[in-house]
């Protein structure tokens, strides 16, 4: 009788409707085409303190839409919600550095952002993190480091397998299994 009380219980908070946030009103709007009210949602929100609307607000600026192109802008949002640990946002920042887009191209600075965003386990953070130990930017080369965070990344988006297989490729069968080793005992942080 107690499992079916409890599953009774599961399935009714299971069936309740979750609330929309108030960002899925904006990239709603954003969405349909509506770029001008999807701004304007977002900059409220962000203004607010929102950190997915102030990430957000930082791609209108970077890509345009609606808003003229300005890095320094973008890299202003996705620094407000980078400080309140959005790991998307964190992401940008290192790309911004990678790439010298609104900021001097920094590699240091591109590799301490993506690794915040990497040890919170975003993927787009790990690819980055891996790419720049495959490369020796920012870091020393490391083929090891490389695939171990490409492996992660894999597991979560497998279109990048070839990645993952351009690093193996100069890598030995052991240098394989140690970096495979290290995907498998890695733990977000």
């Amino acid at each position: 009788m107690r499992l079916l009380k409890l599953l009774l219980i599961l399935f009714v908070c299971a069936a309740e409707p979750t609330a929309a946030k108030p960002v899925d009103d904006a990239l709603a709007a954003q969405r349909s085409g509506d770029y001008a009210k999807s701004f304007y949602m977002l900059l409220k929100l962000a203004s607010d303190g929102d950190a997915e609307a102030q990430y957000f607000l930082g791609h209108m600026y970077r890509a345009p839409l609606f808003v003229p192109q300005d890095y320094v802008a973008a890299m202003a949002w996705y620094r407000k919600a980078a400080d309140q640990r959005n790991a998307e946002a964190q992401h940008m920042i290192g790309l911004l550095y990678d790439e010298g887009l609104g900021v001097p191209q920094d590699y240091g600075h591109a590799v301490r952002w993506y690794r915040r965003s990497a040890n919170q386990g975003s993927w787009r953070g790990q690819f980055g993190l891996g790419h720049m130990y495959n490369f020796g930017r920012g870091v020393t080369q490391d083929h090891v480091q490389a695939y171990m965070w490409l492996t992660l990344v894999v597991a979560v988006e497998p279109m990048y397998r070839l990645d993952l297989n351009y690093i193996a490729a100069k890598m030995t069968p052991a240098q394989i299994a140690e970096a495979q080793k290290l995907a498998r005992e890695w733990k977000p942080k």
